[in-house]
């Protein structure tokens, strides 16, 4: 995922002046705290956000804000998102989270989720996350990812759901238990008390008792209902009349009031609301690119329907960035495509406004935005340039699965006429690890390409086909395919396209080193090394370490193989790539050769750990054989000195709380701990205190002096 998080998706909304106090249900959201999830279930309108955000503004835990949308059924970004979400309460929890979604080679997610709940685990004060319009998710990773974290949640951490629909999560399990909160339609339904506060002192009506019953009746409640219904009041003089004519089905009736409220507005604010609703979110600058011409400022208007009521929300605190209320926006996306039905020379005017707004969100360094409106305006150039992106593609920042979906829906004349789609096709199966499904895409590739004048553009084509067959190949350990099309890659490449070059001087590091030629694997790791550190290839520069770590290793140049192997834990992230497994496995072998056992035997745990973690069994079962030996002569060590440590603890010191404690020992300080053994700082306090609530002490000295007396130091 890219570093440009959209932080409105992050923006609690405020509650709006004169709202009715629900003190009913935010009681009940209170009562729910001591449980671990609480759903919100409606329909639209039933003032689901409104009663959430009101709740938080007096909680007196902090709470995170997630606001969801149909981009986020990309399990990279709706993680990448939640962790940004999280960050606003926890500044640092996460960046290795983070770092490991920017990889093409992608952690489980359960691993990825494990190593995110350790870090909740240190957070000592309780708070919840608020994830608002869950019902838009629609993608069973992210239903099985949410459910893995609700049944292993932290008891300092809650869970608060707001949707249209019940999520695909179990429910009945939790609701057994006594895990679960359910406010539904029954609940939140105004009352009689609420819709006369509602329409008399927050709309400014002076109904009747009478009147404002009737139309609690007829609206059963709903409270978008009892809003337009308000607005549209506001212009009538026969209050009663009105009310009895307010019947039917209520998408008729909210038809009706929407043809109520447009009318009544100035034809250029009804332009503005019908070109603008193609938005999911707005500011001044991007309405005024999207309509071009406008009779006032984005700015302004937007103001102006802040001011009239007419259904838009603020975003922020600045007023810069709003939204319509979800079913408004619904609404007039209907009214928009009833004029393109009507009329089918507006929808060429539709596409031009995706354009303008993906224009305006590249502009403005939101990508993924602008690739969503440049899919919607059915520019395949533009989207494929998206794409590719500029020295990152979209696939790398998370964007995965809405690439896929993309490419899954353009007709094969599409993809042959620009051969180069075929390709983004078959590295975005590889970022998504589905291997099947990639040899055909670089077949028809080159069967788009066949009698194409082999021009620089085509060339750097045909050498992104082979550096992805020698990609696929090293998964296989192929090293005839790997040494050959890693050599057809350099030989097409262009010469400008490093991140393509870097990638395969690795692969063709890793075939020299099969073919044990170390002198030419050697170069080739050093060149990628340099390379990826210039131009920020954060996963080659790792491959490239540990491949460097092994021959430093074969050849006994220990010291160096150590600093490969460090290097490539610290690029490694955390939950670390794949990949370092080996790099732990490495630096195990080297220090149980000097002899020093305890830390042999933390770097093999952690291989061993990542081994399990991706189903490695070959990997896993060389790790235990390893761990075998060395436990033998660690007992061997132990019988000789005689000497064993008696922990009288009522709950021992786990092997990693031991290794801090060694380290607090050696005056190192919080910040010292965190650098050598690469963990966050606040994993590194959250073991602190764990320690000293074992030792049953309140500071480092009393630490250490109890830990001498059980003889732990």
């Amino acid at each position: 995922m890219s570093t440009s998080i959209l932080a409105t998706k992050l923006y609690i909304p405020r509650p709006r002046p004169k709202v009715v106090s629900r003190l009913r249900l935010i009681e009940r959201l209170n009562d729910g705290l001591h449980r671990k999830l609480t759903l919100i279930s409606a329909p639209a309108g039933f003032g689901k956000t409104t009663l959430v955000s009101e709740w938080v503004m007096g909680c007196e835990r902090p709470v995170a804000w997630l606001s969801l949308d149909e981009a986020d059924n990309d399990p990279a970004r709706f993680l990448t998102y939640l962790v940004a979400a999280l960050q606003t309460i926890v500044p640092n929890i996460g960046s290795g989270v983070i770092a490991a979604l920017q990889s093409p080679q992608q952690p489980p997610i359960e691993a990825i989720l494990t190593a995110l709940l350790n870090e909740i685990m240190t957070i000592s004060d309780d708070f919840a996350l608020a994830l608002d319009d869950y019902h838009v998710i629609d993608a069973k990773p992210i239903d099985a990812a949410l459910t893995f974290l609700i049944e292993h949640l932290p008891p300092q951490m809650h869970l608060v759901i707001a949707t249209r629909e019940d999520p695909q999560l179990p429910l009945a399990k939790l609701r057994a238990r006594g895990q679960l909160t359910e406010l539904r339609v029954a609940d939140l339904r105004f009352t009689p008390s609420e819709a006369a506060g509602f329409l008399n002192q927050g709309m400014g009506l002076d109904l009747s008792t009478e009147d404002i019953a009737a139309l609690e009746t007829r609206t059963e409640g709903w409270i978008a209902g009892l809003q337009l219904a308000a607005i549209s009041l506001q212009g009538h003089q026969d209050a009663p009349r009105f009310i009895k004519s307010f019947t039917g089905n209520h998408h008729f009736v909210l038809d009706y009031l929407l043809e109520e409220v447009l009318h009544r507005q100035p034809e250029n604010v009804q332009t503005f609301l019908l070109r603008t609703a193609i938005l999911d979110r707005m500011c001044g600058s991007l309405c005024d690119a999207v309509l071009t011409n406008p009779t006032a400022s984005g700015q302004e208007t937007l103001a102006y329907l802040e001011r009239a009521n007419l259904f838009i929300i603020p975003l922020d605190d600045e007023r810069r960035w709003y939204r319509y209320h979800h079913l408004f926006a619904e609404l007039l996306r209907q009214r928009l495509q009833h004029h393109i039905a009507s009329s089918p020379a507006d929808e060429s005017g539709v596409v031009e406004l995706h354009m303008r707004a993906s224009l305006w969100y590249e502009a403005n360094g939101l990508d993924a935005e602008a690739f969503h409106h440049a899919v919607a305006s059915r520019d395949i150039d533009h989207a494929a340039r998206l794409v590719k992106g500029k020295g990152m593609p979209l696939p790398f920042r998370g964007v995965v699965m809405p690439v896929l979906h993309w490419l899954d829906s353009l007709p094969k004349a599409e993809l042959d006429a620009r051969p180069g789609l075929w390709v983004i096709y078959a590295s975005t199966l590889l970022f998504a690890s589905q291997l099947i499904g990639i040899e055909p895409k670089l077949k028809a590739a080159e069967a788009a390409l066949q009698g194409v004048e082999l021009t620089p553009e085509v060339r750097d084509l045909i050498g992104h086909i082979a550096l992805i067959r020698a990609t696929l190949a090293v998964t296989q350990h192929d090293l005839d395919t790997i040494m050959s099309q890693s050599l057809r890659a350099l030989e097409y490449l262009h010469p400008n396209n490093l991140p393509i070059r870097t990638a395969t001087t690795w692969t063709l590091g890793y075939a020299y080193y099969l073919q044990g030629d170390r002198v030419a694997a050697r170069q080739a790791y050093t060149e990628a090394i340099a390379i990826s550190q210039k131009i920020g290839h954060r996963i080659i520069n790792l491959m490239a370490n540990i491949g460097l770590g092994n021959i430093q290793e074969e050849e006994n140049q220990l010291d160096l193989a150590v600093q490969s192997y460090q290097r490539a834990v610290q690029l490694a992230g955390d939950p670390p790539q794949s990949a370092v497994c080996e790099a732990h496995l490495g630096l195990a072998r080297i220090h149980a050769g000097w002899g020093d056992l305890d830390a042999a035997q933390r770097h093999g745990e952690l291989a061993l750990h990542l081994a399990r973690q991706l189903d490695n069994t070959d990997r896993a079962d060389a790790c235990m054989a390893f761990l075998a030996v060395l436990r033998q002569k660690q007992a061997d060590a132990t019988h000789k000195t005689g000497f064993l440590p008696a922990q009288s603890l009522i709950e021992p010191l786990s092997q990693r709380e031991l290794e801090i404690l060694h380290l607090i020992a050696e005056g190192m300080s919080n910040e010292d701990i965190s650098q050598r053994l690469f963990l966050a700082l606040s994993t590194v306090k959250g073991h602190n205190q764990k320690i000293f609530g074992k030792l049953q002490v309140q500071r480092r000295t009393e630490a250490i002096a109890r830990a001498r007396e059980l003889g732990l130091l």
